[in-house]
């Protein structure tokens, strides 16, 4: 793909997404381990999120990774590090794990401020199989060495083309 060739974008429709967020949940109910909060990664895990809280009726927090605003981001995981210490289980979700990036900042962020991973998962509605970040719970794998196409969620339609192909652009070897 060249930089002027316009990604290939896939228009998740609604119904599958909610297909994907009622496997997620199942996976997620049918586990012994049990989460006391979920926690949506923003921007792409708000909604995810809001959706599995109300299908395991489990309170939500939110973190707000993708801003990189200071209080919004890493200062919040210190505060969940802290309560996964103390014992508290916290479901991790984000919309897809592509790269891999966020959900391994995420852990090395809790990791280094003491958090304890018996106390947390990560769950994601699309899964790159070839990425070595692993997840807990997902609903859909995908292998990046093959499909190539820009996944566009139903909360991320409403934005410009433009916009969603800029995104998708800016990490090439996601589309190469």
């Amino acid at each position: 793909m060249t930089d002027s060739a316009a990604p290939e974008l896939f228009h998740l429709p609604y119904d599958e997404f909610l297909a994907d967020v009622r496997k997620v949940a199942g996976q997620v109910a049918a586990d012994p381990w049990q989460p006391d909060y979920v926690v949506g990664i923003g921007r792409g895990g708000l909604v995810p999120a809001v959706y599995i809280s109300h299908q395991l009726n489990t309170p939500m927090l939110s973190i707000d990774h993708s801003s990189k605003v200071p209080g919004f981001a890493e200062e919040l995981l210190r505060k969940v590090a802290m309560r996964s210490a103390s014992g508290v289980k916290l479901l991790f979700v984000d919309d897809i794990n592509d790269s891999g990036r966020t959900i391994h900042t995420i852990r090395r962020i809790l990791t280094d401020h003491g958090g304890n991973a018996d106390n947390w998962r990560f769950a994601v509605g699309i899964n790159n199989a070839s990425s070595q970040v692993k997840v807990d719970f997902w609903a859909r794998d995908i292998d990046r060495t093959t499909d190539k196409r820009w996944f566009v969620f139903p909360w991320e339609a409403v934005g410009q083309t433009s916009t969603i192909e800029a995104e998708a652009r800016s990490v090439p070897e996601r589309l190469a």
